[in-house]
């Protein structure tokens, strides 16, 4: 007992030390200074041409010189582009941790190039810096010198674009056959619309069916509902799946109950659709529709035989300008946004940013609108 009374005594004599040095610890405390701006080097060559062919080639690479905050520290450092040397508006294309070089692709480059605000098919001035900071609330930064190179950018179109095939929509189990495309949501590029006739020919489970394919002639990737077919019994909303969008099977098949006007809408970003019926009573019947403004020689658009409120022009050369629709009654409808939108009585211009063949699609009961472009 007496053995162990005086280890207890020594244990608490030395905890009791520990804990006074750890209080009078003098530790120098870290601390970082700025750092002079690095150097970012001009590049071998200044006009760069972008083909849209070989995406993934090399486009640049930059190199600059290495921060010195003072302290062994991980230094972030972020590219810059511009349209401008002052940097209005500057998009950050790259952040490396680390390393003091970034390659960028012919893609890559493409894309810094929009998101910076400069125009496709022609010449313009890009200007980069890089700003070195530290941590993850990037203190201290520090903006390097400014250097300048020109690019001739192609245009990207990063949309995806969905079409009907079924027996309950116009084209039939056809997946080649002038299919409707859906209708993109202006502000969310993943939510679609497509309000108009849905045919359920007779009382059969299997009629009045459809599905959504990403591409014309081709039956992958296609999306329909969660449920296997057999078992796809329409309804008013529910999952979506796909294949090989979620799955490596087909889905099952979206459908109506009765024959009838509907709007369907599907969001690939939640992956959830909808199908409620739409009052088409009372809607004007129009006899013909034009497609007319700056961007395009006037041209009679299609009515659709299946659905005459569904009209299009199949191939269309289009130039940077603006589109209107005019019905035969000398009514004109537009929206404001390129590519895709829904258009309104007296509504201004839909815009054309780059000129290319196009696809158009036009629903008078909803004034939406789509421009699919053929070959960018």
């Amino acid at each position: 007992m007496k053995n162990l009374k005086n280890i207890s005594i020594y244990m608490l004599t030395v905890f009791t030390i520990l804990l006074m040095s750890s209080c009078t610890d003098t530790t120098d405390t870290f601390s970082v200074s700025d750092t002079d701006p690095v150097v970012l080097s001009d590049l071998a060559i200044t006009d760069i041409e972008l083909d849209a062919v070989n995406t993934n080639n090399p486009a640049i690479t930059l190199n600059w010189t290495e921060a010195d905050y003072g302290q062994q520290a991980a230094v972030k450092y972020s590219i810059e582009f511009a349209g401008n040397s002052d940097f209005t508006n500057s998009v950050v294309v790259a952040t490396i941790t680390g390393n003091t070089t970034v390659t960028m692709s012919v893609n890559e480059l493409n894309a810094a190039a929009g998101n910076a605000g400069l125009s496709p098919f022609e010449w313009n001035t890009i200007y980069a810096r890089v700003v070195s900071s530290l941590g993850t609330q990037t203190g201290l930064p520090v903006a390097s010198n400014t250097i300048s190179f020109n690019v001739y950018p192609y245009f990207n179109y990063t949309f995806e674009d969905y079409y009907l095939v079924g027996n309950g929509v116009a084209p039939g189990w056809n997946n080649n056959n002038n299919n409707p495309a859906l209708f993109r949501d202006s502000g969310n590029s993943n939510l679609f619309y497509y309000t108009g006739y849905f045919n359920k020919a007779s009382s059969d489970f299997s009629e009045g069916r459809f599905k959504i394919l990403e591409t014309r002639g081709l039956w992958q990737p296609q999306w329909g509902v969660v449920e296997n077919e057999g078992s796809d019994t329409p309804k008013a909303a529910g999952d979506i799946a796909g294949n090989p969008g979620t799955q490596s099977s087909d889905p099952g098949r979206f459908g109506v109950s009765a024959s009838g006007y509907y709007e369907f809408t599907i969001n690939f970003s939640s992956k959830k659709y909808t199908m409620t019926a739409y009052n088409a009573t009372g809607a004007a019947n129009f006899t013909g529709i034009e497609l007319f403004g700056s961007a395009a020689t006037t041209t009679a658009m299609i009515k659709s035989t299946f659905d005459g409120h569904i009209w299009n022009i199949p191939n269309i050369r289009l130039v940077p300008g603006d589109l209107q629709f005019k019905t035969n009654t000398g009514a004109v409808w537009a929206g404001t946004t390129e590519f895709s939108g829904q258009a309104t009585l007296n509504g201004g211009s839909i815009p054309v940013v780059v000129e290319d063949d196009y696809e158009v699609w036009f629903n008078d009961l909803t004034g939406r609108y789509i421009m699919i472009p053929l070959n960018l």
